[in-house]
């Protein structure tokens, strides 16, 4: 036995024999040590199984959370454990005797695990408690043996979000005593207690309580971005009601109750009887409880969005008129609602201007994770790359995914894996590592010529799949594509879009093939499953679109995710592909649902059934959707109609995905597969509208005013003085002139003379608007 494996078959029979799903663990990768470990999230191992695992000792031992070991979940306390003692304070108020029934443990790190078992169903892990910490660059951080990759905030600064506190719910694993560096302080996990749900409730609500991290409130224009105090001599309903509506005594009226007053308000939900639900604070109403209908738990509403969700259900409109009848909003709103800022789904940064869609952000690097083969993948790119790309990470196993279960699982709705999914990234950022590792997967699955590389013509893609009606494309020429479409009308490239556009659609039927003149009849390739793998440089592609192209459908169909800045080096490894990825991969390779052999096979996709929480929350997506359509359509935005007509189903198709990499045995589209599908999927196509909108031009003129908003939109304070923003738009200073007269009378910018301190002519200052 090797001095790093210790003897854990004892405890691990001790855990089995008390309903434990229990497997031997690496202790560094915090992982399972087995290949095939999915089935144990539904499945108790045998005694044999786990004789077998541990008679020779292991490093260290893990347990699977949720239904398949009695409900079980954990509180993990993460940064050294710092929140752990104002957690037990919390919970000791809430329910005095509840935390000394608990079984708690410390982790190497200094952190602690709070484990339990729960009479009800748990939900997948989810995280309680968080917060926000500027940091100086966009420098990688480590906490406590943690890597957090920074981001800027609406206000430029950059800053990491840590997690204090997240539970291991529903198919979670995590390590635990006796493995070394674990060590039992109370309770025992083979005499775990079961609490009821209002007890769990009661822990989550501890924890929730000490969240630090607040997310930017729906119902707040981009007026005063964070601010709900301040209206504007021309605010609307909603503004006004933000900046001196009664949300106390709404929140009193509808049942809930102030528990403790001062800066930060705690409030408990109607129907509860102790303890806290949500916080009230710069009249921002945070609501954690996962019970507080209309609420979303971990959601920020404005006193406008907490009006509208208890007097409306949450109908803005109708709250913005009945709130006009009250008084609220002033004279020069009369002519109607402009509900355009307001953001009803995901609350994030509201930073843009009146004209356009609101920018949401780059996508949180939180939603480019989905469990199994997938993050399996990400990992091993992630360790060995040069430059460790999460971004691009995610790009390439979602695209092997996607590829790897073509034409052989379907949704309900014949819905199919094949996406195309475009990584913007700038040079030397990681974009090729990904590829490269994709490739050798593919390679060592004996499936490398189902893999392309650049789109030589239309026709030549229809030739390749017609020989592999399955196949990953992977390319690093998306933009300069589009560049020779959109300025020299290539018909090569025209064709070359023609037939991804048609390709796309055709995933669930058959593409007739192109007719060749004295030919015999060129045949149809049979549910073609095409996925792309595209890599661009973030302006260079945006710019190379037109609007032609924003409504074609070519647009819509793109998954287009942004790196942020370029990652931290770190000295590239030679590691083996691990077993579990590839055998994961051969799997796919050699399952052909249908009829036929290998030379004439028609598949015969498995359909991937929902849940029934994962069919509501797909109706409500695709209702939002229609909405958003609608109103684009109202509009006469053909590039909104485009985008969101296509949102449904790029929903369906990433919840396929999510399924099938979580386990591509027993799939089924899941709740937590929907909610991720539908949060993601939202938030890329606001982010896709906004830089559309922000970067695509009608002509040059227009372009170099797009540019010169950019410039500043990404300076500090949105400010540059005249000779830095003067050189680098690179023009002439009359052009430069009749740039900023243009965007002076838009309103766009506002230009302020300085005073120098020497005597002369003051110098000029351009400023992009924050308006409402």
């Amino acid at each position: 036995m090797s001095d790093s494996h210790i003897e854990l078959l004892d405890p691990a029979l001790a855990y089995l024999d008390a309903g434990l799903s229990v497997l031997p663990a690496h202790l560094r990768l915090k992982y399972a040590a087995i290949k095939h470990w999915k089935p144990y999230q539904s499945q108790l191992p045998t005694r044999a199984e786990v004789e077998a695992w541990f008679g020779g000792g292991t490093e260290a031992l893990c347990i699977i959370a949720g239904n398949v070991s009695g409900h079980l979940e954990i509180l993990d306390f993460d940064l050294a454990g710092e929140a752990f003692a104002g957690w037990c304070d919390r919970a000791r108020e809430i329910a005095p005797a509840l935390a000394d029934r608990l079984v708690i443990e410390t982790s190497p790190s200094g952190g602690r695990h709070v484990a339990y078992r729960c009479e009800a169903t748990i939900c997948g892990s989810i995280k309680l408690a968080q917060r926000k910490m500027i940091v100086e660059s966009n420098e990688p951080v480590i906490l406590h043996g943690k890597e957090y990759i920074p981001r800027r905030d609406k206000d430029g600064r950059w800053h990491i979000i840590p997690t204090l506190i997240e539970t291991r719910g529903e198919g979670g694993l995590f390590l635990c005593a006796p493995s070394s560096g674990y060590v039992l302080v109370q309770g025992d996990f083979t005499k775990l207690p079961v609490l009821t749900a209002d007890e769990r409730e009661s822990l989550l609500e501890a924890a929730w309580s000490l969240n630090e991290y607040v997310p930017e409130p729906v119902g707040l224009t981009p007026t005063q971005p964070g601010t709900l105090n301040a209206p504007s001599s021309t605010c609307r309903p909603g503004d006004d009601f933000n900046a001196r509506g009664d949300v106390r005594a709404l929140l009193l009226e509808h049942g809930w109750t102030l528990v403790k007053g001062g800066e930060n308000e705690y409030w408990r939900r109607p129907g509860k009887t102790h303890g806290w639900s949500a916080t009230l604070k710069n009249n921002v109403f945070y609501v954690f409880s996962s019970n507080a209908t209309p609420f979303e738990p971990q959601q920020a509403y404005a006193p406008f969005a907490v009006y509208a969700h208890l007097e409306h259900g949450g109908d803005f409109a109708s709250a913005a008129s009945s709130l006009r009848a009250e008084g609220f909003g002033s004279e020069a709103d009369e002519n109607g609602v402009d509900l355009s800022h307001f953001d009803l789904s995901a609350p994030q940064c509201r930073d843009a201007e009146p004209s356009g869609p609101p920018d949401p952000g780059p996508l949180p690097e939180e939603l480019l994770r989905i469990p199994g083969f997938v993050s399996e993948v990400m990992d091993y790119s992630l360790e060995t790359a040069p430059y460790p790309n999460v971004t691009m990470a995610f790009c390439g196993a979602l695209a092997l995914q996607a590829f790897l279960a073509g034409r052989k699982v379907r949704d309900p709705g014949d819905n199919r894996t094949n996406v195309y999914l475009l990584g913007l990234a700038h040079s030397a950022a990681g974009k090729d590592w990904p590829r490269k590792v994709n490739t050798r997967i593919v390679y060592q699955v004996g499936m490398s010529d189902c893999l392309g590389e650049r789109f030589a013509s239309g026709e030549g893609i229809q030739d390749a799949l017609f020989i592999k009606p399955s196949m990953l494309f992977q390319t690093d020429e998306i933009d300069g594509m589009l560049q020779t479409i959109n300025k020299a009308k290539d018909a090569r490239h025209e064709n070359v879009m023609s037939t991804l556009l048609t390709l796309y659609s055709a995933s669930n039927s058959v593409f007739p093939m192109r007719r060749k003149a004295s030919k015999e009849p060129p045949g149809a390739i049979d549910q073609p499953n095409l996925v792309i793998f595209g890599t661009a440089i973030p302006n260079h592609y945006y710019e190379a679109l037109s609007e032609r192209m924003l409504t074609n459908g070519f647009f819509a169909r793109m998954v287009i995710l942004e790196s942020g800045p370029r990652p931290k080096g770190q000295e590239p490894k030679i590691l083996d592909l691990p077993p579990r990825i590839l055998a994961t991969a051969k799997w796919w390779a050699d399952f052909q649902p249908g009829t036929g052999n290998l030379e004439k096979w028609h598949p015969e996709p498995r359909i991937i059934e929902h849940t029934d929480e994962a069919k509501r929350v797909l109706v409500e997506t695709r209702e939002q959707a229609e909405a958003e359509y609608a109103s684009a359509e109202t509009a006469g935005d053909p590039v909104g109609t485009t985008v969101w007509g296509r949102v449904s189903e790029q929903t369906r198709k990433l919840a396929l995905i999510y399924a099938v990499s979580e386990n591509h045995e027993a799939p089924r589209i899941s709740l937590a597969a929907m909610e991720w599908a539908t949060k993601f999927v939202m938030h890329q196509t606001k982010r896709m509208l906004f830089m559309a909108q922000s970067h695509v031009a009608d002509n040059p003129f227009h372009a170099d005013c797009l540019k010169f908003v950019e410039k500043l939109r990404n300076a500090p304070d949105r400010t540059l003085p005249h000779s830095v923003l003067l050189k680098r738009m690179k023009l002439d200073a009359q052009t430069f002139q009749k740039i900023v007269d243009t965007l002076c009378q838009q309103g766009d910018i506002k230009v302020a003379k300085v005073p120098q301190a020497a005597q002369g002519r003051p110098s000029l200052l351009y400023q992009l608007e924050a308006k409402g």
